[in-house]
């Protein structure tokens, strides 16, 4: 019996306890290689490589539904059967690491993804579900108009294909050589603003005209001019001055003894077809580091913008110079006005999110706060909806939530985002019934408004990693007012497109 104990101890190397022997218990001979590696013995099912005890080994029926539990200092592998030694940090020369492992297991869910959905493209309709039969549900009463609205917006969503779509640029020298940092369309979605990384540091930003979005060949010409910084664009919205959408509003950060600025371009600056008529630089404003920008379209707070800085919120007319002075007691991550009323709406780190009437004059404390709502994490996008009754948020924590400003109450959760420590945006499509968040995961999912299902989760082009995390772009006239509906993707060096039919 001792005999037996010694061997099922070298059996189990990594366990000091005891175990009794099962005598129809087959045992294969151990590796070489243990100093590398600790096997699992049992053949062809994996068993529970939990500490032993006193008891006598489980069948194998409940050995095949046993998962592997954790051990310090090692990582088990289920392909091969076999536990493996976890090294701290990187090495090159054995880079089994925690972060190589999640990796590795994110890039196979990735693969086995991007292969369903080209299975998926190759079917005419999704098994189940097409227009034809829903329609006639819908008809004969078996389908309420929410379920028949929302099973059609999951047929158009799961029916969309991938595109690349061609980029032609002036200067064949810069045209796809920096990854996509972010891209933000316009209100009429006609032209989108780019960002890039530059490799050796900074940005490039330009903007893409949409037109060419109807054409089968699916290109897009790149403005003439682009524009170059060796500083960090941490925020961009378009603004309306002397026209829709007429100039661009930068922030961006400071570096060493250079101050952040908020400069407001015209958007004529990047384009050559009337170099006489060009304007320069309208205003740059020298400011601490702005997480966060937006522009006012209310004409009670005409020619307004509003900057996102840490512990407050700056609000400058950009005809007069004017500047107003919101103290928070915390860093303000994200912003969005109001169109029917002057108000400000804010999200900040501490999860805080609260409105201002830019009307009033700047208020001892914090008592111009007209409304007040909580996350449990830092707010990193903002969303008011179009009747302005309600406001869609999201978290550092992955909580995707609608909130009712009459009541101050959450009214729905939209559930399957990931988010730790970026700062994502929210892209809400009312017209078609659709949110769409790109997690730090760098999935692209989907939601249905109005039941907050999740219609689909769409896989990057692009190996997952922090600098890859795609920009989206959603609209049903992409291109303008005889554009294309669907997703603009951009990720890395590429923009793809998904069309929503």
């Amino acid at each position: 019996m001792r005999r037996n104990y010694r061997r099922g101890k070298e059996r189990r190397g990594w366990s000091g306890h005891k175990r009794s022997h099962h005598p129809h218990r087959h045992r294969r001979p151990s590796h070489n290689n243990r100093a590398q590696s600790l096997e699992q013995e049992e053949p062809q099912t994996p068993v529970n490589a939990g500490p032993s005890s006193n008891e006598d080994p489980p069948s194998s029926s409940s050995m095949q539904n046993s998962v592997a539990p954790e051990l310090p200092g090692f990582y088990y592998d289920p392909e091969k059967n076999r536990y493996f030694r976890l090294l701290p940090g990187h090495n090159n020369h054995n880079p089994l690491t925690k972060d190589s492992i999640q990796h590795k297991a994110m890039e196979c869910k990735r693969l086995r993804l991007l292969e369903e959905e080209e299975k998926q493209n190759q079917k005419t309709t999704r098994a189940g579900l097409n227009s034809s039969v829903l329609l006639q549900k819908r008809q004969l009463g078996l389908l309420s108009s929410t379920s028949y609205c929302r099973l059609v917006h999951e047929l158009k969503v799961n029916s969309m294909q991938r595109r690349k779509i061609e980029i032609h640029s002036p200067d064949s020298s810069v045209a796809g050589t920096n990854n996509f940092k972010m891209i933000v369309a316009d209100v009429a979605c006609e032209r989108i603003f780019t960002v890039n990384d530059v490799e050796h540091g900074g940005c490039k930003y330009g903007i893409i005209n949409l037109s060419g979005l109807g054409k089968e060949s699916l290109t897009v010409e790149m403005y003439d001019n682009l524009y170059f910084t060796n500083r960090k664009v941490n925020s961009v919205c378009w603004a309306s001055l002397t026209h829709p959408d007429s100039h661009v509003l930068l922030c961006l950060m400071g570096i060493a003894e250079t101050p952040g600025c908020a400069s407001l371009l015209p958007a004529s600056l990047f384009s050559s077809t009337n170099p006489g008529d060009r304007p320069g630089m309208l205003c740059s404003f020298k400011i601490s580091t702005a997480w966060s920008c937006a522009w006012c379209l209310n004409p009670q707070a005409d020619n307004c913008f509003s900057t996102g800085l840490t512990r407050r919120v700056l609000v400058t007319n950009v005809v007069t110079g004017h500047r107003q002075t919101f103290g928070t007691s915390s860093d303000v991550l994200a912003q969005q006005f109001a169109t029917q009323t002057p108000v400000l709406y804010n999200g900040c780190r501490s999860g805080e999110i609260f409105s201002i009437d830019v009307r009033q004059r700047n208020r001892k404390g914090q008592s111009w706060k007209a409304i007040r709502l909580f996350h449990g994490s830092a707010v990193t996008s903002i969303h008011l909806m179009e009747a302005e009754h309600y406001l869609m948020a999201a978290d550092m924590a992955g909580k995707i939530k609608l909130w009712d400003l009459r009541t101050a109450k959450c009214v729905k959760q939209y559930k399957g985002h990931h988010n730790e420590y970026a700062l994502l945006p929210l892209h809400v499509n009312e017209e078609e019934g659709l949110l769409i968040a790109v997690g730090q995961d760098c999935y692209t999912r989907i939601w249905s408004l109005q039941d907050a299902h999740l219609l689909r989760t769409i896989p990057s082009p692009h190996p997952s990693s922090k600098d890859a995390i795609p920009s989206v772009v959603f609209s049903s006239r992409l291109g303008g007012s005889r554009g294309v509906p669907g997703l603009l993707m951009a990720v890395k060096q590429d923009l793809y497109h998904f069309s929503y039919n």
